[in-house]
């Protein structure tokens, strides 16, 4: 690993909750996916039966293959390649959502995050988030695109009005809805002591961000993965609960 931070520990967790058949979330970690780089990915899918966990996992496999097989992931060409990863997912996906009738409509989230030590690059689609806690300070790094995220923005809809609106869930772009798509990219530089978590939305609809942060920094990743599961299921567990937890030393 470059100079910076000297190692990174972490783990991941997914559970279907409480209420839904299947789990249609899909995540992957990636140790030494290049030279000294580390990839998360996570995806929380959607469309009907049960496509949604053929979306996530088609994409999460897609992404981690072509992490795997890149030359492109320097520092000149890394946000650019991450985008090209992301664009060739969403036409793998769309183009599985024509073949027929039962695959019409699916997609997925996608939120996936490569790191060397000294930074950490994200591409995001959809309303699975990146958090950084730093200093105790929580943030999130990825914006949600979704109804309410856009109505947040706008200061059409407060935090409070939001945690209860009847289309929290309706999300605005995501992996394979349409031939193209717009993926946010992120840059930022890593601490000493930098926490990161990638999680869908199963947790952050069950949870404040106050605890997701307290559990996160009270308990090794293995033990924040569980702990965050278990916190979001005792809330209601009504979605798929996905969470990767990252601690920079």
């Amino acid at each position: 690993m470059k100079k910076g931070v000297d190692s990174l520990k972490f783990a991941a967790g997914t559970d279907k909750g409480l209420l839904r058949e299947i789990n249609e979330d899909s995540c992957m970690i990636i140790p030494g996916c290049s030279s000294s780089l580390y990839a998360f990915i996570i995806a929380d899918g959607m469309g009907g039966h049960n496509c949604g966990e053929i979306a996530s996992r088609m994409t999460v496999d897609f992404v981690s293959e072509s992490i795997r097989n890149s030359s492109k992931l320097d520092d000149e060409n890394i946000q650019q390649e991450l985008c090209s990863i992301v664009e060739q997912a969403n036409r793998e996906v769309y183009e599985k959502a024509q073949q027929s009738e039962e695959f019409s409509g699916m997609g997925t989230t996608l939120t996936m995050a490569v790191m060397d030590g000294i930074k950490l690059t994200a591409a995001h689609v959809g309303d699975s988030r990146l958090y950084m806690i730093r200093g105790g300070e929580i943030l999130q790094l990825t914006q949600d695109h979704s109804y309410i995220g856009e109505l947040l923005r706008s200061g059409s809809l407060t935090r409070e009005e939001a945690e209860n609106h009847p289309r929290r869930n309706v999300i605005t772009r995501a992996v394979g809805s349409s031939a193209d798509i717009i993926v946010d990219v992120i840059s930022q530089q890593i601490n000493e002591g930098d926490i990161f978590v990638l999680c869908t939305d199963g947790l952050t609809n069950m949870i404040s961000e106050d605890e997701l942060s307290r559990i996160v920094r009270d308990n090794e990743p293995e033990a924040a993965c569980s702990r965050l599961i278990e916190a979001a299921n005792k809330q209601g567990g009504d979605d798929n609960i996905t969470v990767i937890v990252i601690k920079c030393e």
